[in-house]
């Protein structure tokens, strides 16, 4: 009983990063999509005041996702880290250059150097997503099994490569809500019609992706499809289509209140609805919830610090985003750190 308690707050925090981590990914998407400094200026202006004040908050989730596997389910903890060592190190250092391109692109003053810092936030945007959705397929898939050795055919199959582009689609998806929600936060009424038609632009590139990915898991991930078109996975999917529909006429509207929940719950539903297609598997078709269990007691203990997690942990980042989307929070500017103008700035 403790087990699965567990595996289903893996679950949500796993949803948790996928929405949160990935609006983050999604604007730094939409950064690299912007084109030139001159006419990419506006957005990128729109990105850095957009994120400035919580994105690194997200990075909580996906700590409590490595502390729940490795305490929770240290075996297959193991098997993961093991067959899929290599997209996982290259998803971190995605990480890396993400966050610290995106620290030292705003207070640089030469434009050389602003076009190298922004490149690297924009280009680790799209490999890290990627990569971390291509991990999610080769489990799906049934590639990873306890032994399983290292190796390119783990991940790079149809599902996972389908799983990566998908996570790409998905995080643009809700970048580009998000952002238009923002542009009209800002007063900046010019990019609220410019992210408007990215977003319904990423939304057909999902529905395309959600398409192909039927026959493609039908052959490659058969106990995941399944689960995805029988019972509480199906009704989680379905869920989420129609929360997907009414994001997009939320915004084709320019009903922006309740745009940013709808997106969220599109992705959120679709995470929930693979946590219940993979049941009883933490690795289908290889390793049950119940056998890649820890210890009883552990379990316990982690089910104790979820909950104390969920009470003092859960309502601060709440508190956190909503102050942020109304607006309360401010990043600093140039003048507030200090950055100064350098021989050459005009470069």
């Amino acid at each position: 009983m403790m087990a699965d308690v567990i595996a289903w707050v893996l679950v949500v925090v796993i949803a948790a990063y996928a929405c949160g981590g990935g609006t983050d990914y999604g604007a730094g998407f939409w950064d690299l999509a912007a084109g030139g400094a001159e006419r990419g200026q506006r957005p990128r202006w729109l990105i850095d005041h957009a994120m400035a004040p919580v994105w690194e908050i997200n990075n909580v989730w996906l700590i409590f996702v490595l502390v729940l596997m490795w305490t929770g389910f240290p075996t297959m903890f193991q098997a993961v880290f093991t067959a899929l060592w290599l997209p996982l190190v290259l998803a971190a250092v995605g990480m890396v250059l993400r966050g610290a391109g995106f620290a030292l692109r705003k207070p640089s003053k030469r434009l050389a150097r602003r076009r190298v810092f922004g490149a690297v936030f924009a280009v680790a945007s799209l490999v890290t997503p990627f990569f971390l959705g291509a991990v999610l397929g080769a489990v799906a898939s049934g590639r990873v099994a306890v032994g399983t050795p290292a190796s390119a055919h783990v991940w790079t199959s149809s599902t996972s490569i389908l799983a990566g582009l998908l996570a790409i689609a998905a995080t643009a998806f809700l970048g580009a809500v998000f952002l238009g929600a923002d542009a009209r936060r800002f007063g900046a009424d010019d990019l609220v019609g410019y992210f408007r038609l990215r977003a319904l632009l990423a939304f057909c590139a999902v529905v395309v992706l959600g398409v192909v990915a039927v026959p493609v898991t039908h052959h490659d991930a058969r106990h995941v499809w399944h689960g995805l078109t029988h019972g509480l996975g199906l009704l989680m999917m379905l869920l989420s289509c129609l929360a997907g529909v009414v994001t997009v006429l939320l915004v084709w509207l320019r009903a922006h209140r309740w745009q940013r929940h709808t997106s969220v719950a599109t992705v959120a539903l679709a995470v929930l609805a693979w946590g219940f297609a993979q049941r009883p598997y933490l690795l289908p078709t290889s390793m049950t919830v119940a056998q890649g269990a820890g210890a009883a007691h552990t379990l316990r203990w982690l089910g104790l610090v979820s909950l104390i997690a969920a009470v003092l942990v859960g309502p601060a980042l709440f508190l956190v985003y909503r102050l942020d989307t109304q607006g309360t929070l401010e990043p600093l500017t140039d003048t507030d750190t200090g950055a100064s103008g350098l021989p050459g700035d005009d470069l």
